[in-house]
C-alpha cells in the first residue's frame, strides 16, 4: 500500500513505542488520529507529527468502550478524511503468579490487548472495504507465538491477536484489504518491558530489539502487505516454528537460558 497521503489512526500513541510509530509514519507522509487513554503526552506527540509537515489530531481515547472508539473513528473521518491505516498498538500486560493475579486485572488486560483492537477494526472496516483500500496492523508480540510465563494473560492476548489477524486477513483479501501483525521480543529503551526492567539485560535468546525496528517493521508490513513479521533475532524469528514442532523442547531451552527467570523476576514489581 502506497502511504504518501494516507490518513492513519494510532492508539497508544501517548508514550513509548507509539511516539516512534507516530514519527516514522509522519516521515512516510501519512497524517495521524492518535489516540490514548491518558491525555498526558498525546498533545506532544501531535506537536512530532506536525512537525514533520503532516497533520494530526489528538483524541483521548479509552480502547476498551465501544463509544469512545466510535468517536475515535468519528473524529478521525471528519478532521482527517476516510481512515486508511489503523496501527492497533495500546497494550497493557502484569507479570503475576495466575493464581494470585485479581480477576479485573485480567478483565483490563484482555479488553485492552484483545476486544479493543477487533472493536476498532470493526470500525474502521467498512470505510475500507467500500474503498477497497487500507490496511490494518495490529501490534503483538513474542508472547503471542510462544509460551510467557508469569505473563500469561498478556500472552493469552498477543495469542488471540495473532489468530485474529491471520483470519481476518484472509477475510479481506477478496476486498484489497490488508491485515498484518507485528510480533517484537522486549523492546527496549521505551515501553513496558523498560519500565519494569530497570535496565537490566535479558538472556541472550531474547535480545531486546529497538522500538525504531518496530517501527520499521510496521512500515514493512504496511508497504509490502505482509501476513505476519516477527522482529526479533535470528534465534527469536524461529522460536515459534520449534515451539509448535515441540513445545516442551522449546520450554526447556528457554528454560535453561534463563529467560523463565528472568521473567518470574518481574513479578515483585507489580505488587508494588
Amino acid at each position: 500500500m502506497e502511504l504518501p497521503g494516507a490518513v492513519g489512526i494510532l492508539t497508544g500513541a501517548s508514550r513509548g513505542i507509539g511516539t516512534v510509530l507516530a514519527e516514522h509514519l509522519a516521515r512516510e507522509g501519512v497524517d495521524l488520529v492518535l489516540a490514548a487513554r491518558s491525555p498526558d503526552g498525546l498533545e506532544e506527540t501531535a506537536e512530532r507529527v506536525r512537525a514533520l509537515g503532516r497533520r494530526a489530531v489528538a483524541v483521548p481515547t479509552d480502547v476498551c468502550d465501544a463509544d469512545s472508539l466510535r468517536h475515535l473513528v468519528d473524529s478521525a473521518v471528519g478532521e482527517l478524511g476516510p481512515v486508511d491505516v489503523l496501527v492497533n498498538n495500546a497494550g497493557t500486560e502484569h507479570y503475576a503468579y495466575f493464581e494470585e493475579i485479581d480477576l479485573r486485572v485480567i478483565e483490563d488486560i484482555i479488553r485492552t490487548n484483545l476486544v479493543g483492537a477487533e472493536m476498532l477494526a470493526r470500525l474502521v472496516l467498512p470505510g475500507m472495504v467500500e474503498r477497497r483500500r487500507g490496511h490494518i496492523v495490529n501490534i503483538a508480540s513474542a508472547a503471542g507465538k510462544i509460551p510467557t510465563p508469569y505473563n500469561t494473560v498478556y500472552a493469552s492476548t498477543k495469542h488471540g491477536l495473532v489468530g485474529f489477524s491471520w483470519s481476518l486477513r484472509q477475510e479481506m483479501k477478496r476486498y484489497g484489504v490488508g491485515v498484518s501483525v507485528v510480533c517484537p521480543v522486549f523492546v527496549s529503551d521505551v515501553g513496558l518491558f523498560h519500565t519494569w526492567s530497570g535496565g537490566r539485560r535479558a538472556p541472550a535468546v531474547a535480545s531486546p530489539v529497538s522500538p525504531s525496528d518496530v517501527a520499521a517493521a510496521t512500515l514493512k508490513a504496511i508497504k509490502g502487505d505482509r501476513a505476519e513479521v516477527v522482529v526479533a533475532s535470528s534465534l527469536g524469528k524461529v522460536a515459534d516454528v520449534f515451539a509448535a514442532i515441540s513445545p516442551d523442547f522449546t520450554a526447556g531451552v528457554s528454560r535453561r537460558a534463563g529467560l523463565y527467570e528472568f521473567l518470574e523476576s518481574a513479578v515483585p514489581h507489580f505488587r508494588d
